[in-house]
């Protein structure tokens, strides 16, 4: 009879142990599959009575829930304190419920339009908008209630019975006093009862854009601070072939034979070749600041973006070439109109740069070299920062900050190798970039 040696048996029993795991291990796996294949099979039964039972539970407003739960409260404490009351109270409320629920029943054939005239508008001009519905159904369609959502605001039309075929309008007019992008829509029927325990809407139209642009002020051509010529930007740099000329020198060997000056050749006895400055085609940098704590007010900001505008403007219908931006990014320059709407989009913005230099150099890094660099700031931004913001271009590149002001006094003043001009209202500037040009 042979008997196993101790480590013979404790070898056996870890065998046994983990062929207990590996079984335990393969039967959850079945058990996962399985269940896998099953909310397989599950999932898309549910999803479908989720879509057609959501609909259902979206009718009912917050209000209808309270009374909901308090009617289950009401049945509880009935049930556990014997109150015929709590009966009543129940009882009350399920009817107002059922009640309400004949006033969600209904369908509507309606044709919806929304119309804004004019679509842009200046801030402070009137514009209007005109909401049309028509029953273009083969039935009389029931009264019902309309919301149309303006900008912060909502405007609620009654709308009466209609007859197949027949048409009704309102009127309203839209708040335009400040600078802004208002959303028009969409435009909704509602259904429901008067206490607002249930509520049905559709929606028949699509939202539209009203912009109302920022005040400008034309500028003159001679305001606009940039250097013209029909061919450029003349440059320092000496090159040998441009348009520019700027003096004659001895040939060389490997220079252009295009560019010996033969009269002078022939009265010196030896040639000579025309050399020119570069030139470069203007290109300008307008940017604005729009980091909240750098303005004193909201109007003091509205300054700046119209300051903005009315420069950007000018430049696009000189036709020189121009990059506009601020911290949300890349403004349109294509035409005027183009501008003016994405400035509809500026919005005071809170700690997205650490410094005034920072944000102009993260969104300059794929642009060209300005030859004139315009920024637009507040009137809380350090002299400091300014010279940090206004050392990022060469020497190469004229800067000038625009400062807004309501307070301060209309001035020029030199911030190191920047031309500062203080703006305190939106009509001196043209004179005041006039004094710049010069």
């Amino acid at each position: 009879m042979t008997t196993d040696s101790p480590g013979r048996a404790r070898r056996r029993r870890v065998s046994a142990g983990d062929q207990a795991r590996i079984a335990a291990g393969q039967v959850g796996a079945t058990i996962r599959r399985l269940l896998g294949a099953a909310g397989g099979r599950v999932a898309p039964w549910a999803r479908a009575v989720a879509d057609r039972v959501g609909p259902m539970f979206g009718v009912v407003s917050t209000l209808g829930w309270i009374v909901l739960a308090s009617a289950a409260v009401s049945v509880v404490l009935a049930v556990w304190l014997g109150w015929a009351e709590f009966v009543f109270i129940a009882a009350t409320l399920l009817a107002a419920l059922l009640i309400a629920t004949a006033f969600v029943f209904g369908r509507s054939t309606y044709r919806v339009g929304i119309e804004l005239n004019p679509r842009r508008v200046v801030a402070g001009d009137r514009a209007l908008g005109r909401l049309s519905v028509a029953n273009n159904g083969s039935r009389p369609v029931l009264p019902t209630r309309m919301e149309l959502p303006v900008g912060e605001g909502q405007a609620d039309f009654t709308i009466p019975r209609l007859t197949p075929g027949a048409e009704t309008e309102e009127l309203f007019a839209v708040p335009t006093a400040r600078r802004a992008l208002i959303l028009a829509g969409p435009a909704l029927s509602v259904r429901g009862d008067q206490l607002g325990l249930l509520r049905r809407t559709n929606q028949w139209t699509d939202r539209i854009e009203l912009f109302v642009h920022p005040k400008t002020v034309r500028l003159a051509a001679t305001a606009r601070g940039l250097v013209r010529d029909l061919e450029g930007q003349t440059t320092k740099v000496i090159t040998d072939s441009d348009l520019a000329f700027h003096a004659l020198r001895t040939y060389e060997p490997g220079d252009d034979i295009r560019n010996v000056h033969w009269r002078t050749s022939a009265r010196t006895g030896q040639l000579m070749v025309r050399q020119y400055q570069e030139t470069r085609r203007s290109q300008l940098l307008l940017a604005f600041d729009g980091e909240r704590s750098h303005f004193a007010s909201d109007e003091e900001f509205e300054l700046g973006v119209s300051v903005l505008t009315s420069i950007g403007c000018q430049v696009i219908r000189e036709e020189t070439e121009i990059n506009a931006l601020w911290q949300g990014g890349a403004m349109r320059v294509g035409s005027p109109t183009a501008l003016l709407d994405d400035s509809c989009r500026i919005q005071p913005v809170e700690g997205a740069h650490p410094t005034l230099r920072e944000f102009l150099r993260q969104a300059t890094l794929r642009l060209p070299a300005p030859s004139l660099a315009v920024t637009v700031v507040g009137s809380q931004v350090e002299a400091v920062e300014l010279r940090g913001a206004s050392a990022l271009w060469g020497s190469d590149t004229e800067t000038i900050v625009i400062r807004v002001d309501e307070g301060g006094e209309p001035r020029l003043t030199r911030l190191g190798r920047s031309m500062l001009i203080t703006v305190s209202a939106l009509p001196e500037l043209p004179a005041l970039l006039k004094r710049a040009g010069r």
